[in-house]
């Protein structure tokens, strides 16, 4: 049995690109705040639950919303579809960011933006190998150039500060792995819940999870040891790492699919570079600026690759 393609979706919407290039770079800033609050000795585990903690409410409040506008949208929810849902949810917002959030012990936030930004690539071999889109050959030149950006970042850390290099990156590898995933999932779950249903359903259960990983590891009482700067990064993280991007992200995929999607990430790299540089005192040399460009440049050829391909089918 032949796995369907991948539906189909509009390639030139500009809403549809616009939400997803700012929800982009809304999630570059979260790089920040994880490196700001581990500065305060805060764990993977409890900054990953504050983060959930403040984007909960948020979203039970919307799916609420959402169920009491009619018995219509109710009777989507069938118990194979929330299952799936949050099992997708579960993949993308707490797998992938709990991988992430490791890996920013070891990196620095530009270099962990980097390679989390090579996701669109693993977008489009998932797509050929498990959900039946063509592979496009034209691209693979773009995925050579962004991967050589990487590996010279990667030897400058090597010869600077090689600690936790290589675990950091495969961390934060993984993470980007687990996205493309689920990026190709979701698009599934919301062609049937529409958007803002799945999100809710799919983040409220990673939500779940990641408090529970928590409470199980160091109580309740944790909590009320944590200083008013850290709540505030949690905060931060709850609303414009979490809540705000997460949405526009997953309108932008549900209008222009999760390819098109991905290609619009050259955005955050650039903002998280800014920010890490001025706020976080990280340093930007000669090789970072050398890898940075192969990087975006890389994305750029994937992206008119993508275009010229989507145009050709047309």
């Amino acid at each position: 049995m032949t796995t369907p393609a991948s539906p189909p979706a509009p390639i030139n919407d500009p809403f549809g690109y616009g939400f997803a290039v700012a929800g982009t770079i809304l999630f570059s800033t979260k790089g920040i705040f994880i490196k700001l609050a581990y500065a305060h000795g805060v764990s993977t585990e409890m900054l990953l639950s504050l983060r959930m903690l403040v984007a909960l409410p948020v979203y039970l409040v919307i799916m609420l919303t959402l169920l009491a506008s009619g018995d219509k949208v109710r009777r989507l929810l069938t118990p194979p579809v929330v299952l799936a849902s949050m099992a997708v949810g579960i993949l993308g917002y707490y797998i992938a960011s709990y991988l992430d959030f490791l890996g920013l012990n070891f990196l620095t936030a530009q270099y962990e933006r980097l390679v989390l930004f090579t996701y669109p690539f693993f977008v489009l071999l998932f797509g050929v190998w498990f959900f039946g889109d063509r592979m496009l050959w034209r691209v693979v030149p773009a995925m050579l150039v962004s991967y050589a950006g990487l590996l010279v970042i990667f030897g400058w850390n090597l010869a600077i500060n090689p600690d936790g290099l290589v675990t950091g990156t495969l961390l934060v590898l993984a993470s980007a792995i687990s996205f493309a995933l689920y990026q190709h999932l979701a698009k599934r779950q919301m062609l049937v819940l529409g958007a803002g249903l799945f999100t809710c359903i799919g983040m409220s259960t990673a939500a779940v999870v990641a408090i529970a990983q928590n409470l199980i590891l160091v109580g309740p009482g944790a909590y009320l040891t944590l200083t008013p700067q850290v709540w505030g990064y949690g905060l931060a993280l709850g609303v414009l790492g979490t809540v705000l991007p997460s949405f526009l992200m997953n309108m932008g995929m549900a209008r222009i699919g999760a390819r098109a999607t991905a290609s619009t990430g050259a955005f955050g790299p650039i903002v998280t570079i800014l920010i890490a540089v001025w706020i976080l005192g990280e340093p930007f040399t000669l090789f970072h600026a050398l890898g940075t460009a192969l990087v975006l440049a890389g994305s750029v050829l994937f992206t008119r690759a993508e275009r010229a391909a989507h145009r050709a089918v047309q």
